[in-house]
This record gives structure tokens, sequence and C-alpha cells, in this order.
């Protein structure tokens, strides 16, 4: 049956990941036809959102396909009656990252975007853009799909699936770049194995890996403790697991699991490179990285994705946002891990909240496959975070402070005590701009400065 062409929006456009979809897009152009690709943008990416169009014109045109462009400030006017809708938005752009990474550094906290206090000022700033975006959606396209990876993409999820009804899945290169690893590492195509993963974003475990019938998820965990990196992300330097926890644990983590299972050493390897680097923390290095690529993207010569895209940390992202668009679209029912509805998949958490799964992809969303009992240790850590998450949400659309506080109690790589209030009030402070729920907090802490 010959499916409708496809009105595709991309929110946040100027990302320097924007090349990455557009390839998968035209990659997949006998799959799924799109008629009009919608890129949005607002004044502060103003000047790269311009800089994606006149490269995605390039990239299309090469690919020989029919694709209207379109770059607009008008939010409204590329939703209405979009189908899918790409969400990579950062609010407070790099500079925000930048300002949470080095404050929490400064209080002796690991600086992240996803996790801890960085990972919690990031939710606080998105959560109610992201919010009302999904209010426009309701209005304008209702029906549509809205494919999240905007960061913290998880709790991002987990407030949209609670507070509107918008369809939406969350999803996280991670999983995919595991996927591939566990291929290499067997020795397979990857379209030769299954693959389980469970857990929350940024903090899922291999529990099994099928291949042949078998499997082989002790062969590909003693390769991963033996030294071979081929699952972890190619922006994240090799490193090594502590091998007695991880073996007896009996699973395959995730490369952010570094944060739990290693924490000081994490913390002590950012403070060095804070020290050392002259681009300082990781966000400023990010950064760094960007400003080079959009030099890349300003080439009128270049009409495909450059390699250097994939020092970036969006390796695959292509892969997991447009094969997820096709595969709702064309009902392929494949199996990909992406963040959804848990609806039991993982017992011991509820059924409403969003975790990153493996799931069957269907015209009608993602159909969650049920995991197996997880280990005590590793669902009580799911279930710490999964807390965490949740009153994270809360205090994002609320601007509630005890929310806050409880929230970051609960997170393992953060300190308590008074040096976290401290660090918490100085975060809201430097994001007054961007958190206008926190607005009666703010004006006490000014009066009392």
């Amino acid at each position: 049956m010959k499916k409708n062409p496809l009105k595709v929006v991309i929110i946040g456009s100027g990302s320097s990941y924007t090349p990455e979809l557009i390839e998968g897009m035209l990659a997949r152009k006998n799959e799924m036809t799109i008629s009009e690709l919608w890129l949005v943008d607002i004044d502060d990416g103003w000047h790269k959102a311009m800089t994606i169009k006149s490269l995605t014109e390039r990239m299309v045109k090469h690919a020989g396909v029919d694709m209207k462009i379109h770059l607009t400030k008008d939010r409204q006017q590329a939703l209405k009656n979009a189908d899918f809708i790409c969400s990579q938005f950062r609010v407070g752009c790099l500079e925000g990252r930048i300002r949470d990474e080095t404050i929490s550094l400064k209080h002796g906290m690991i600086g992240q975007e996803t996790n801890g206090l960085g990972g919690f000022a990031n939710a606080c700033r998105t959560i109610p853009v992201a919010l009302e975006i999904c209010r426009e959606i309701e209005q304008l396209c209702p029906k549509a799909w809205l494919l999240n990876f905007t960061n913290p993409s998880g709790m991002v999820t987990e407030a949209i699936l609670k507070q509107t009804n918008v369809n939406v899945v969350g999803l996280c290169n991670v999983p995919v770049t595991m996927q591939k690893g566990a291929a290499k590492i067997i020795g397979c195509n990857e379209d030769e194995l299954v693959m389980q993963i469970a857990g929350l974003n940024h903090l899922v475990w291999a529990t099994e890996i099928i291949h042949d019938g078998e499997n082989k998820l002790p062969q590909v965990l003693d390769a991963v403790l033996a030294g071979d990196n081929s699952m972890v992300p190619q922006n994240i330097p090799a490193f090594g697991w502590p091998t007695k926890l991880v073996r007896d644990i009996g699973l395959i983590p995730c490369a952010y699991l570094r944060y739990y299972y290693q924490s000081q050493d994490m913390l002590d390897d950012e403070v060095i490179e804070m020290k050392e680097h002259k681009l300082g923390c990781r966000a400023e290095v990010v950064k760094d990285i960007e400003r080079k690529l959009f030099e890349i993207y300003e080439n009128p010569q270049l009409n495909v994705k450059p390699k250097e895209l994939e020092l970036r940390g969006g390796q695959y992202y292509s892969e997991a946002a447009c094969e997820l668009m096709s595969a709702i679209h064309n009902d392929k029912r494949t199996i990909m891990h992406v963040n959804t509805r848990n609806n039991g998949a993982i017992a011991g958490l509820p059924d409403d909240c969003a975790v990153e799964v493996s799931s069957i992809i269907t015209s009608a969303g993602p159909k969650p496959l049920n995991v197996a009992p997880l280990p005590v240790d590793v669902l009580r850590l799911i279930q710490l975070m999964k807390e965490f998450e949740t009153l994270t949400v809360k205090a994002a659309i609320d601007g509630d402070f005890s929310a806050a506080l409880r929230a970051l109690v609960l997170n393992p790589i953060v300190p308590t005590g008074k040096i976290l209030e401290k660090a918490l009030e100085e975060t809201i402070m430097a994001n007054s701009r961007y958190m206008p729920q926190f607005s009666s907090l703010i004006q006490e802490l000014k009066k009392n400065s």
C-alpha cells in the first residue's frame, strides 16, 4: 500500500547533529517519502540554523531527492499537520551546559549534562519548553509522533508521557553503539543478533545477547572486561571496568554507569582535565568541537555528512531516529532500544514511568519486551534513579525547591548537606533566565545577596 508523503519537523535544527539526521532520512528515501522538511530554531541558534539549511539543501540535491526545505522561527507554522517531529533543542545553548558543569565541579561534584546537579539543571531548563511544544502538537498535529533526543532524554520523555497526550518516543545512541559493538565482538552482522537492553536513559544494562540460538552475553562480557571498548561511544575515551563487580553482576553496563561504579575516579579525572586542559570542562571541549564542525559545514562544496561529526558523540543518531521513524511509518515491527512507557516491562517500577528498554516498533508505537528479573542491586539502583527523575520532573514543572533537594539527595553521585543547598541555589540563580518556575526563590535569593 502506497504511503502518503511525510511532513517532518526538526526543532533545534541549528544543532551540529542535524546532518546526521538528514543523512539517515536520505538513506531511507525508498522507505519513506519526505515531501516537506521544516527546520525550526530561535534567535540564539539562527546563524547555525542557516548554515544547516544550506548544507541540507546541498545534501538533498546530491542525493537526488525532491524535498522542500523550510527554515523558520515560527514553530506553530512548522508543526501544523506534521507527521514526525524530531526534538533536539538545548535550552540555554552550550553556555548553559558549561555553567552547569563548572558550578558542579566548583562544589566538588561530577559535572555531567544528564545526571547529578548538571542533569537536574538541564531538566529544569528543558522540561517546561518541551511541554509547551507538546501543547502546540496536541492542537496542530495530534496524530504526529515526537521523537525526542533532547537531553536529559529520559526525564523529558517521562514528563511528556505523564503530562500530555502526545505520541512520544525517547531516543539515545548509546544502546545502538552497544549493539553494534556486540556484533563486532561476536563477529557477526548486527541484524544477526538480538540484544535486550533494560534500565533508564544513560542507566542501562545489556541483559541478553542472542546469536545462533545461544545467549552470547558471557562471551561478550569477557571481551568487555578484557578491555574491548567496542560497545563504548567513540567520544568516550577507553577505560576499564571494576572487573570483580561487573562480572559478579553478570550484565554488561552502558558506559554512563561509570558515574556510579567509579564515581570518585570520574570526579578526579574531571578535576584534572579542568585544570590541565586549556579548554576546561567537557562542555567547553564540545563547544570547540562544534565550532570546528560549523566551519566545515560552511564549505559550499560539502554535500554529505562529514566524518568529523562522529567526534561530537552523535554517531548513529541517524540510525536511531530515522530507523524509528521508518519503523513506525511502515509498521516494520523491528526491535529497537527506546525510552517509552514501562507498562510492566521492568517489574518493580511504576507502569506509567519512562524506561529505556528493547521494544517492538509498530505503527502504534513501541511495544516494550518483558525483562527477566534483574539482580536486586541493579533493580534498586534503577528504582532510586527513577525516584530522582520523578522528583526532578516535579521540581521542573512546579519550581519546587524542596522537591529539587529531595531529588538530589537521592542521587548517588551528589554530595549532601550545606554544600548541596549552596550549589543548588547557585545553579538556579545562574539559570534565572531559563527557570522562571523558581521566580519566588530567585527573588528571595537576590534580596538576601
